[in-house]
C-alpha cells in the first residue's frame, strides 16, 4: 500500500471542515503539549487525537501508522542517544561498554523527549492528514505569513513527494530484479539506492526549476484561493 498524504488529505470526513479551526487547534495543542511537560497529558493527547484521526476523520489506520513510522524511527534513535550519552546524575544502569552508563538525568531526558514528541505527532497528523496543503498555505497567507516562507514550504512539500516517488520507483525496479531476495542482496540494493537517490533528486530539482522558468516564474508562486461563496 503506497502512502499518499495528499490523496488522504483530500479524501476524509474532515476535509471540508474549516481549515482555520484545524490550524489554530493544532497550534494550541502543540503549544500546550510542549509547555506542560506532563507525561499523562502527552499520552492523553496522543490517544484523543489518534481517535479523532481514525474514528472521526476515518483515515485508514495503515496510512496513519505509515505517517508515524518515519518520525518514530528518528525519535527512537534520538532518545537512545539521549539516554546513553547525555545527562548527569546517579548511575542507574551500566552497559559495561566503554564506560557508557544510564543516569537519572539522561533517563529523564530520553523518556520525556519521547513522550513529548509522541504527544505532538498526532496533532501534526491531524492537520496534515485532514487538510490539503493548498488550504493550509491559503490560511497562512491570510494570516500575513511572509510569502517567501509560504513559497519555501510549497516547494519543500513538492520536493519531498518527488523524493519519495523516486525511492518508490527505484525500490520496485530493484525488487523486480530480486534485489531484496536475501540479506546480502538487500544490503547491496540499499547501498545502491542511497548512493543513487541523491543524484536523482538533484536532477529532479533541476527539472523542477526549468519547468518553473518555462512557465514564467518571476520569484513568486501563486497560492490557491478558494472561491468566495455569496
Amino acid at each position: 500500500m503506497k502512502f499518499d498524504m495528499d490523496y488522504i488529505a483530500h479524501n476524509n470526513e474532515l476535509t471540508e471542515t474549516n481549515p482555520y479551526f484545524k490550524l489554530f487547534l493544532t497550534a494550541i495543542l502543540l503549544i500546550v503539549t510542549l509547555a506542560l511537560d506532563n507525561l499523562y497529558f502527552d499520552v492523553f493527547i496522543f490517544v484523543v487525537m489518534s481517535i479523532v484521526i481514525l474514528a472521526i476523520a476515518k483515515v485508514n489506520y495503515k496510512s496513519y501508522l505509515k505517517f508515524l513510522s518515519l518520525p518514530m524511527a528518528f525519535l527512537v534513535i534520538t532518545c537512545i542517544f539521549l539516554i546513553f550519552f547525555f545527562g548527569k546524575g546517579d548511575v542507574i544502569y551500566e552497559t559495561g561498554i566503554f564506560g557508557i552508563v544510564v543516569t537519572t538525568d539522561s533517563w529523564h531526558y530520553g523518556v520525556y523527549t519521547f513522550m513529548r514528541v509522541m504527544g505532538c505527532l498526532p496533532c501534526l497528523g491531524f492537520l496534515a492528514l485532514t487538510t490539503p496543503i493548498a488550504k493550509i498555505l491559503h490560511c497562512l497567507g491570510r494570516l500575513k505569513v511572509p510569502k517567501i516562507m509560504i513559497e519555501i514550504g510549497l516547494l519543500m512539500y513538492n520536493t519531498i513527494f518527488i523524493f519519495l516517488n523516486e525511492i518508490d520507483t527505484m525500490q520496485k525496479a530493484q525488487d523486480s530484479r530480486l534485489g531484496y531476495h536475501s540479506y546480502f542482496t538487500s544490503f547491496k540494493s540499499l547501498g545502491a539506492l542511497s548512493s543513487t537517490i541523491f543524484l536523482r533528486s538533484l536532477d529532479k530539482s533541476e527539472t523542477l526549476q526549468n519547468s518553473l522558468d518555462s512557465r514564467g516564474y518571476s520569484g513568486e508562486l501563486p497560492v490557491y484561493e478558494p472561491r468566495k461563496v455569496r
